[in-house]
């Protein structure tokens, strides 16, 4: 590639980190897809050294081979994103004159909605790390509590710090996507077994200090997301094992499996949908809404298996 094509793409993945605070993983999703595109400038376009001669049926025959290399809608739309961002900030930084991918239209997705869990099946769920009666069984289960109670994202879990949590008002300060921080209450059984855990770790560990993370791995480092993963899919395993659970396997259960129940049960007691869009730390109602469609949807099966004449 191009040092001149490198560098400016460079300078925009630094301006993302630095001025947008974006996060690592956004970055290098960035930083594939746009490399990606200066590759296949380079082998079919090698006379464009920069992106001034960029048009919009390049771009267009760019996401067309994306698909007929099999490239999901989503990532192909994904890679749309990325140039539009891109494109948008080199008309900021006046190195081009026509944003060449302004009016090219994402390809159209199907709406995916997430994995409805009730109550119950929750409640057994956060059950099972109580049940090893070891200092990992009360960490995991704080971490599936405040899962739960909050909603917050697994990138947000893994980066509080004890600071972060006030006991007494049973609130949490976390830093969400952009660095935007937002204040989250937390319930009671959180709050036991966030005192729990942290009990444990100060008999275990000694004294703790606000700037310590608040969930560690065994190694007494800030607990990886990866850990908080496997951690979670030992546990659902288990439940998927047992008589209750066997309606669900083959699911694909994640961190964000809580976070959608934590969502879907507060709308289902009644919650106002700008609250929660506030305590998930949405951007814009849109992401939010899609839980109002879940109801929908669950409604609609109850329906089809109870009514005489579904």
């Amino acid at each position: 590639m191009s040092d001149i094509k490198v560098s400016s793409v460079d300078a925009f993945l630094e301006y993302l980190e630095k001025e947008r605070g974006y996060s690592h993983h956004s970055i290098r999703n960035y930083r594939t897809d746009l490399y990606s595109f200066c590759e296949y400038m380079e082998h079919n376009h090698s006379e464009m050294n920069d992106f001034r001669r960029v048009k919009k049926t390049l771009i267009r025959n760019y996401l067309g081979q994306l698909m007929e290399q099999g490239l999901a809608s989503s990532t192909v739309a994904r890679h749309l994103a990325s140039l539009k961002s891109f494109f948008k900030y080199l008309m900021r930084a006046e190195e081009i004159s026509i944003n060449p991918a302004a009016n090219i239209k994402s390809p159209k997705l199907k709406k995916r909605l997430p994995t409805f869990l009730e109550e119950a099946v929750v409640a057994k769920l956060l059950e099972m790390p109580d049940k090893e009666k070891s200092w990992l069984g009360r960490r995991d289960s704080a971490i599936l509590e405040l899962f739960y109670s909050t909603g917050i994202r697994i990138s947000e879990l893994v980066n509080l710090s004890i600071g972060d949590v006030d006991f007494d008002a049973m609130l949490i300060r976390v830093m969400g996507k952009r660095n935007k921080e937002r204040i989250v209450p937390f319930g009671n059984r959180a709050h036991h077994a966030l005192s729990k855990y942290i009990k444990e770790r100060e008999n275990r560990l000694g004294s703790l200090k606000k700037s310590d993370p608040l969930f560690i791995s065994t190694q007494k480092k800030q607990i990886a997301a990866r850990t908080v993963r496997d951690r979670l899919a030992f546990y659902l395993n288990k439940f998927e094992r047992s008589e209750d659970g066997e309606k669900y396997r083959g699911i694909k259960w994640s961190p964000h499996t809580l976070r959608h129940a934590f969502a879907t049960h507060m709308l289902d007691r009644g919650a106002d949908i700008r609250a929660i869009k506030e305590l998930l730390g949405h951007a814009s109602l849109s992401s939010t809404q899609v839980y109002t469609h879940l109801q929908v949807e669950q409604m609609k099966k109850v329906f089809v298996q109870s009514h005489p004449h579904a």
